[in-house]
């Protein structure tokens, strides 16, 4: 197990990219949560870290401790007055590989020889 963790430890030091999807709201605070997520929102802005915004979610795309910190700054945020907060999250790890939101798209957008509507 501490060999498995030293590896994983030195392969996150090298060029590694995440791109994580997640959604998080706070339960019990009524039927509109804008108010919150737009906390969040503003959190992620204020990050740096590469972002889309979906109806659904948010995806952002960086390195593994850059992308991680701004997920727990955003539980951060919602934690002081919210007692219950609910996050779906989806995550892709991949050494090396750069700019994954465009390019994942695009790979697909080439095998169907046409344009799809992402937004």
């Amino acid at each position: 197990m501490v060999r498995a963790a030293r590896w994983c430890a030195a392969s996150l030091e090298n060029d590694e990219m995440v791109l994580l999807e997640f959604a998080m709201a706070p339960g019990g605070k009524g039927e509109s949560l804008s108010p919150y997520i737009a906390r969040i929102l503003d959190v992620i802005d204020r990050s740096g870290v590469s972002y889309q915004l979906t109806p659904m979610g948010t995806i952002l795309e960086g390195d593994w401790e850059r992308v991680f910190a701004v997920v727990k700054a955003c539980f951060d945020e919602l934690e002081p007055d919210c007692p219950r907060i609910s996050m779906n999250l989806k995550m892709d790890y991949r050494r090396g590989e750069q700019s994954r939101m465009a390019t994942k798209i695009e790979a697909v957008q080439r095998k169907l020889g046409r344009t799809l509507s992402t937004g």
